[in-house]
């Protein structure tokens, strides 16, 4: 008898395993990949590269949690990079235009609300044309995402412009108690959308809406109001993002954030989030992020080539989307 209770409780074991795999599949396949680059690159597991991989994350991973509001609602978002550019060279052009009256901490505060306004009336803007003229937030993002850019570079006359005081530098490159300070602003982002995602009227809207627009629609759910509103949370999240870049760098730069529309919406996917919409969770774009980050830092160590690097960006995205439907189709299986 006590065989084949121990019997039976090994099989139950393995099954729980074996289950929480296939619930689990990117956080297993993480690990694999940190252990694998512990063993394979050079000072991978230093303690000043895992915190040089933790500040390189967080920046885009801020970013990356309103994403995944806006995909799992169904829309997406191509004009983050541009705006988190836009962000930085607008506190840079405050900063420039008002300390010598205001004050060095006032210019960066009143830069900063600039900044985080611009974006949001921007969201907005994109929210309103896709509610009253149905053009797809793919096609208004994508303008955005050129006129911030060239509003960047119109602000700084195409050149990086350096206007902040020494004490600036601390958001986006200080370290508080050993850890870089952009760290504990990530961690204070990432609960926060989880707890919105997980446990408000708003989160379960989000979900409603990109699952069933329709059913949404007929429970009484405003689709356009809660689309509309995750664009605006993302743009508030890419300011931040845009003023930690500009402390890190220490200048307005409309150049400095190109591409990363890219990286973010790559690691949302990476994280399991659907394009189609309805489904995906802010766990989930956290593990994508450092998955993500964890695999650019590896390479850069282990001396790929720059254009390989994009090669197998490019795959880990067709991989996690192919990975993303066979999960999907063995749950409905």
């Amino acid at each position: 008898m006590q065989a084949n209770r121990i019997a039976v409780s090994r099989a139950a074991g393995k099954s729980d395993v074996i289950e929480w795999l296939k619930r689990h599949p990117m956080e297993m396949i993480l690990i694999v990949l940190y252990v694998a680059l512990v063993a394979l690159a050079p000072n991978f597991f230093t303690l000043e590269n895992q915190l040089n991989v933790l500040r390189n994350a967080t920046l885009q991973g801020i970013i990356a949690f309103g994403m995944t509001m806006v995909i799992v609602s169904g829309e997406i978002d191509l004009s983050v990079g541009s705006g988190a550019a836009f962000a930085g060279c607008v506190v840079a052009l405050v900063v420039r235009r008002l300390s010598d009256m205001t004050g060095d901490v006032v210019a960066v505060l009143l830069g900063c609300i600039f900044a985080i306004i611009a974006l949001a009336a921007a969201a907005l803007l994109s929210g309103l044309l896709r509610q009253y003229t149905r053009v797809p937030t793919f096609i208004t993002s994508l303008a955005l995402l050129t006129g911030l850019f060239g509003a960047a570079n119109l602000l700084t006359g195409g050149f990086p412009i350096t206007p902040f005081p020494d004490w600036y530098g601390f958001l986006g490159s200080g370290y508080l108690f050993g850890i870089p300070f952009p760290v504990y602003i990530f961690v204070v982002i990432f609960l926060a959308s989880h707890f919105l995602m997980k446990n408000t009227t708003f989160g379960r809207a989000i979900y409603a809406v990109g699952g069933n627009a329709e059913a949404a629609r007929l429970s009484g759910i405003g689709i356009w109001r809660v689309k509309t509103m995750a664009l605006i949370i993302t743009s508030v999240l890419t300011a931040l993002s845009g003023i930690l870049v500009s402390s890190e760098t220490m200048a307005g730069n409309a150049s400095a954030a190109r591409g990363w529309e890219l990286d973010v919406i790559s690691a949302v996917i990476i994280g399991g989030t659907s394009l189609f919409g309805g489904r995906g969770q802010i766990w989930g774009t956290l593990i994508g992020v450092l998955f993500l980050g964890i695999v650019i830092n590896g390479m850069t160590l282990m001396n790929v080539s720059e254009y390989w690097q994009y090669v197998v960006r490019a795959l880990l995205i067709l991989g996690a989307v192919l990975l993303n439907s066979v999960m999907e189709k063995s749950r409905e299986s």
